[in-house]
């Protein structure tokens, strides 16, 4: 194929980015995991907050929240420890494999804009805080569907770990023999998964309206008014700021735009 464009590669997340509108699958879960490994109760909204991490220490962030400690040490006597993570890991991953395939219909036009960038030549990663065997549901799932990338990493596929460390993004970056990590861009719905972009050196481009930091689901972002997504953007720029994306866009049906400006600043000489 003939490369059009100066962008090598494009890495993108799964939920809330690629598929899952709202990245309802792993949140829901999260609440279904505490309950079962404990008879213990969390909220979506705490769920949300350490999304894009793998989903062990997903558990132990949420495990550390103020309002999580509070409750669990009342209950319990003790706060959390490794041994209750593990626990709850192990709710988790029955119940994800369960029920990972009912999320996977792509976001918006994602496999149009997918198969877009494969046109220019350009080469479609992937990357995830969902470990190997819960990614092994997901992607065959996602295939019936037309989302193919040419590379897919799970956050337990390395030793060194996951987000916001670099290792997914640059494993991306071996598979796809990409020369150059100046021309690829991260795609994510979540802080992590933006600083894991920065830290590999990448162009970075948030998610404002379909994933994590929103938290809507197709219908609540479909009928909403303009008011409303204001709203929502500017709850989810608030929690990105810290990891401060190149780029934010309300969906990936928004990303050609930036795309096109990506090739634009990168002929210009500009480094991300």
């Amino acid at each position: 194929m003939t490369t059009t464009s100066p962008i090598q590669a494009v890495i993108f997340d799964w939920a809330g980015t690629i598929v899952d509108f709202g990245s309802f699958a792993p949140t829901t879960i999260f609440v279904e995991a505490f309950r079962q490994g404990f008879d213990f109760d969390i909220s979506l909204e705490e769920a949300r907050v350490p999304m894009g991490l793998g989903k062990w220490d997903h558990i132990k962030q949420v495990g550390l929240l103020e309002s999580v400690n509070t409750r669990w040490t009342k209950q319990f006597g003790r706060p959390m420890n490794n041994d209750d993570i593990d626990t709850i890991y192990a709710a988790f991953m029955p119940l994800q494999k369960a029920k990972v395939a009912d999320h996977a219909a792509p976001i918006l036009n994602a496999i149009e804009v997918v198969n877009n960038l494969k046109a220019q030549g350009i080469k479609i990663g992937s990357c995830s805080g969902y470990p190997r065997e819960v990614m092994d549901v997901l992607s065959p799932v996602a295939a019936d569907y037309g989302y193919k990338p040419d590379a897919i990493v799970a956050t337990d596929d390395l030793a060194q770990g996951g987000r916001p460390a670099p290792y997914m993004a640059l494993k991306n970056v071996i598979d796809l023999e990409v020369t150059d990590v100046k021309t690829c861009i991260k795609v994510d719905d979540s802080a992590p998964g933006i600083f894991e972009g920065h830290n590999a050196g990448m162009w970075t481009v948030g998610l404002l309206l379909s994933g994590n930091e929103a938290g809507l689901t197709l219908e609540e972002f479909q009928n909403a008014d303009e008011t409303t997504l204001e709203m929502a953007r500017t709850q989810a720029t608030e929690k990105f700021s810290a990891s401060a994306p190149h780029y934010l866009v309300d969906t990936i049906n928004d990303l050609p735009k930036v795309v096109a400006d990506i090739e634009r600043r990168i002929q210009a000489g500009e480094r991300p």
